[in-house]
């Protein structure tokens, strides 16, 4: 190592700024409160500044107290955490004990939280060591931390012994931690059991894990038996009922429980916008949007990064690419996901793709992956070959190991005829090692029922009667003006063999069990792990209306909607 490289803790001996008014600039004046009160505020998010007060800390012989010295880890550990380095504050812990300086109460809730981000788990078994040996493993807040930590190292046991030793003095915070650990790993009714064992529930945080761990289990309707069991909610349960019926993509729910909380005079905040903006633009809730946007508008609140995103994303989502526009200019600090909601939003139109090949290429920092993949999504939904072309080629020299990116440019190749240029990516594929990802598709039936399909799978103990439901399907579909579209089909085989093809993709196999497994009118939800084909896409839609159902669809790009013949997509995906 060279011989001016500094630890993790050296800092530079620049003070001055932090210094609070009303105090002498001599240091060794500095006292005890005002040390702390620097830790407290300025130093709470900014390296630079905390760098500034350790100096200051080490020049006016603070390191010795204790309590000081605790305070400053726990505030390394919280800007290192903030800015996804939890190792360096691992390593001050470790250095903080090698120089025999005792942590304090609140250096342990970061430093465990340090080690969960880390995903290092000797490390944080020895640190609730420590913790235990110094005295402090009655303390509610630090018990929760060490529960989360052993919770999301998947060491339940563990975690449920720290809330069992403590036997009934346990704080509601150590149960809400334990229930989250539990949900987070599914043992659902683990959960539940603890819930009902407690002593005390009414608690609203308890209520709100509840509903946030059920959603994240995929159980949204238990979840909502929780949210209406309530006696009392907070702003956390509205938005963790919401955040929930999105997740599974039920988005006219989300709307309701918006609309009642609008009803029982609860004013949304900042943070809950968002989540509705979402429900919003999948819907093409045009007025709803704009009633949030003028909301937000008459009460002053800013259109951050995350606000204003949402608001570009739904505008453009309603077809009011010219009002997603309008707030994209205001916006102060565009992210990476602003620039892709509004490239997003002017290729949803199918018009001047060349325009946005130039806007990306002017976004100030590097475009992602993520800028370039909705650009060469739109060439393919446009057929769009040269553009294609020139915008696959900078992907897979940024992702030469995604093999999505492949599927794309091939996909374009293929829709426009030219098998010779397939072949050559094909062959690139090969020469690279990359393989592609066989497309699944898995639909839940609820009660915990659920069955997975691989294109032209014929290993279900249904499988005979699957393809029949579909003959039929597809009969109807026919008589409604539907043709199968061959150019989703990546071989170079007759048009006969290309239509049986697409028939057999895991999407359409889960849907026909859908229809033979479930009553009439009964929503089916899949989910997908690539995106979904255009002949697809048209088939469900086409399959909404005939047989009256609702279908869900998440696939890797977004969720679809399909609801009386049309897609909350608006075609664009």
């Amino acid at each position: 190592m060279s011989s001016t490289a500094t630890t993790a803790t050296e800092a530079p001996y620049h003070h001055h700024h932090l210094i609070p008014k009303g105090h002498s600039t001599e240091t060794s004046k500095l006292s005890h409160k005002a040390i702390l009160h620097l830790l407290n505020t300025q130093c709470t998010t900014s390296l630079h500044h905390l760098k500034q007060a350790h100096a200051l800390i080490l020049r006016t012989g603070h390191l010795q107290d204790s309590y000081i010295a605790g305070s400053l880890v726990k505030s390394y550990a919280n800007v290192c955490i903030e800015n996804n380095e939890p190792f360096k504050a691992i390593l001050l812990y470790y250095e903080m004990v090698v120089a025999h300086s005792r942590p304090n109460k609140y250096t342990y809730p970061a430093v465990l939280k340090a080690c969960s981000d880390a995903g290092v788990v000797a490390e944080g078994v020895q640190v609730h060591a420590h913790l235990v040996k110094h005295g402090l493993g009655g303390d509610g807040h630090i018990l929760s931390s060490a529960i989360r930590m052993y919770a999301s190292f998947g060491r339940l046991v563990e975690a449920r012994r720290i809330l069992d030793d403590k036997g009934g003095e346990v704080d509601a915070v150590c149960w809400n931690a334990m229930i989250d650990g539990y949900l987070r790993f599914g043992e659902v009714e683990a959960a539940r059991e603890l819930f009902e064992g407690m002593p005390d529930r009414s608690m609203i945080s308890t209520w709100n894990a509840m509903i946030s761990g059920f959603s994240r289990c995929g159980m949204v309707e238990v979840a909502r038996e929780f949210f209406d069991e309530m006696k009392e909610r907070d702003e956390i349960s509205w938005s963790a009922m919401i955040d929930g019926y999105i997740q599974e993509g039920c988005f006219m729910e989300a709307l309701e429980i918006f609309h009642q909380m609008q009803k029982e005079k609860i004013r949304p905040r900042k943070f809950v916008l968002p989540s509705v903006l979402s429900a919003c633009a999948n819907l093409g809730a045009l007025d709803q949007g704009r009633w949030i946007h003028t909301y937000a508008k008459r009460n002053s609140i800013q259109l951050d990064g995350v606000l204003g995103t949402s608001l570009v994303d739904m505008y453009a989502k309603c077809g009011r690419i010219d009002l997603a526009w309008e707030v994209f200019e205001k916006m102060s600090n565009k992210e990476v996901s602003s620039w892709n909601a509004m490239i997003g939003g002017w290729l949803c139109t199918g018009r001047a793709l060349t325009e946005a090949e130039k806007v990306v290429s002017s976004i100030p920092t590097e475009p992602t992956p993520a800028v370039w993949g909705a650009l060469l999504g739109a060439c393919r939904k446009h057929g769009t070959v040269e553009l294609g072309e020139r915008v696959g080629k900078i992907l897979l020299e940024l992702e030469p190991q995604n093999s999505g990116r492949y599927t794309l440019l091939s996909n374009i190749y293929a829709k426009a005829g030219r098998w010779e240029e397939v072949g050559e990516v094909r062959k690139l594929m090969k020469e690279r090692g990359i393989k592609t990802t066989p497309g699944t598709s898995i639909i839940d039936l609820g009660r915990g029922e659920v069955h997975k399909f691989i294109i032209g799978d014929g290993s279900h103990p249904q499988v005979k009667d699957i393809y029949q439901m579909l003959d039929k399907v597809k009969e109807r579909l026919q008589m409604e003006g539907y043709e199968p579209d061959p150019s989703q089909v990546l071989f170079d085989i007759d048009e006969e063999e290309k239509e049986t093809a697409v028939w057999q993709h895991s999407e359409k196999l889960a849907i026909g069990f859908g229809l033979i497994n479930t009553s009439p009118g009964t929503t089916i939800r899949i989910v997908k792990n690539l995106r979904v084909c255009e002949d697809c896409h048209s088939a469900t839609k086409l399959i909404s209306q005939v047989y009256n159902r609702e279908i869900i669809v998440r696939d890797r790009i977004r969720y679809h909607h399909f609801r009386n013949g049309a897609c909350s997509c608006k075609d664009f995906w």
